[in-house]
């Protein structure tokens, strides 16, 4: 239908009032109500969402669609606990359609329910099991569970199916260290050598990348990477000084006056935040801090972005978007957060939130949750940005494909993070990623003390930890710490020359 073609072309003024009439006409239909919970979406209103959703629902009660939708919307509207409720239903009512546990496991994950999203994969595989797309879904579950060997049994199967998936591919060599005897680098070459240099995928150069490295093959695969992150880069459409501009913005808004004005915030939880750069070493604080007997991680979440959209309302713009997020009720937005996270099942005496970018709503944190810790990673800026270089985001860090852009938004991030610290003072702890690998005990120490929490030894054993990981470091931190990565750039220092530069001019280096 038009309203359709509309929505997916983003011309949502043109598409209101045709969704309106339809709804109208044949308010029996889901259909219509279901439009209208996308064009809500696509508002930023998700109370509008989950209104049109129910409608759409009660519309259609035996409805997949509608219901999916409506977990959707329940989980933007913050009613979490509603969503996993609906997810355990549809679950039970739709258990022999592959696509119920399917997207029911996507939906988990965005609630941090990562056994309940384990599970669904494993059903809908058994449901379907020699469709590939349910392999590589079981086996990002498996990753994330810490089922290595299996993730990588079902990434083989993948390949042996559809030999030209290259996200399966570079997938599987992210898995674990690639050596002499058993990689899959000859593989990987022919089929890049099978390709026109402008047509290969940026999957495909980083996979070939992540397996020379292990082999020690330095110099050929930063060129792996470079060619795979310009390839992704060129796909991109980003300006990184929309961003820097945005910075600059939350600084100023978010300055002193903001910090003096009235308002207790929510005090019933301190929850603790681990913030930075993406490859900062904050998924390996986050381990650590999560072996204690009394935290639960519940991973990189996108609760509090949603908080923030609640309690401002809709904007036109992200100027607009900071400016409305300053004047929110922060009480009632710290309380929002807490209950989402708590409805998505966080039940440890204290929950963590490790989402990298979080950084960028630290204003809103100290005001909303005046009881929540903040541990800032940091690391060496080559260090940190031939980290993001060489790694291939599913989502979001448009910034990272590029040096320059690296260079501008760590300049940017340093910026900001100043102004906190300036305003914030003690309520942030700046911790070093080298100073973590150098001295664990000392470091894991001085991070417990600050979030008052007593001594726990298992944090330093963080390797052990069963709670699940999806981040780009999942693998990694399933082993013992190692030291490699520390100076990792200095090899590479002439061609991360553009990096350097763009640093320096910055001011960071």
């Amino acid at each position: 239908m038009r309203a359709d073609q509309l929505l997916r072309r983003g011309r949502l003024a043109e598409a209101a009032p045709q969704i309106a009439a339809l709804q109208n006409e044949a308010p029996e239909r889901s259909e219509a109500w279901l439009l209208g919970a996308r064009l809500a979406q696509m508002e930023g209103d998700f109370f509008a969402m989950l209104d049109q959703a129910q409608r759409g629902v009660a519309a259609s009660p035996r409805s997949l669609v509608a219901a999916l939708v409506c977990a959707e919307a329940e989980i933007m509207a913050g009613e979490t606990a509603a969503a996993r409720e609906r997810l355990a239903r549809l679950e039970a009512e739709h258990c022999g359609d592959p696509v119920a546990p399917r997207r029911a496991a996507e939906m988990y994950t965005h609630l941090g329910q990562h056994a309940d999203a384990d599970r669904c994969a494993q059903a809908a595989l058994a449901l379907r099991p020699d469709d590939a797309d349910s392999e590589f879904q079981a086996a990002s579950y498996a990753l994330a569970m810490g089922r290595i060997g299996e993730a990588e049994r079902l990434l083989d199967d993948v390949l042996m199916r559809r030999p030209g998936d290259f996200d399966a591919a570079y997938n599987r060599a992210t898995l674990r260290r690639q050596t002499a005897e058993r990689n899959h680098v000859p593989q990987l070459q022919s089929a890049r050598a099978q390709l026109e240099p402008d047509r290969v995928p940026p999957a495909l150069h980083y996979a070939l990348g992540k397996e020379l490295e292990d082999l020690g093959d330095a110099d050929a695969a930063f060129n792996c990477f470079a060619r795979g992150a310009a390839a992704r880069r060129h796909a991109l459409s980003y300006d990184v000084g929309i961003d820097v501009e945005a910075m600059r913005q939350i600084a100023a808004t978010f300055g002193a006056d903001f910090f003096a004005a009235p308002g207790a915030g929510f005090e019933a939880e301190a929850p603790i935040f681990v913030v930075g750069l993406p490859r900062s070493g904050t998924t390996l604080v986050d381990r650590i801090l999560s072996s204690h007997r009394e935290v639960e991680s519940r991973g990189e979440l996108n609760e509090l972005a949603l908080a923030v959209t609640r309690a401002a309302g809709r904007s036109a713009d992200k100027a607009a978007r900071i400016a409305r997020a300053a004047r929110a009720e922060m009480t009632a937005l710290g309380q929002g957060y807490c209950r989402a996270v708590r409805g998505a099942g966080a039940s440890g005496r204290v929950f963590l939130d490790k989402t990298p970018l979080n950084f960028l709503y630290l204003g809103v944190i100290a005001r909303a949750l005046p009881n929540a810790k903040i541990v800032h990673l940091t690391r060496h800026p080559m260090a940190s940005g031939f980290a993001m270089l060489k790694t291939l985001f599913r989502m979001g860090y448009p910034f990272s494909y590029a040096q320059d852009d690296i260079g501008r938004y760590i300049g940017a991030y340093r910026r900001l993070m100043q102004h906190w610290r300036t305003l914030m003072g003690a309520r942030i702890l700046d911790v070093a990623y080298e100073d973590v690998v150098a001295d664990i005990e000392g470091q894991t120490r001085r991070m417990l003390e600050f979030c008052a929490l007593p001594w726990d030894a298992a944090c330093v054993a963080f390797h052990t930890n069963q709670q699940p990981s999806t981040t780009a470091s999942a693998a990694q931190v399933r082993q013992p710490l190692y030291t490699s990565s520390v100076d990792q750039w200095r090899r590479h220092e002439a061609k991360l020359e553009l990096l350097a530069r763009t640093l320096r001019e910055e001011g960071v280096l």
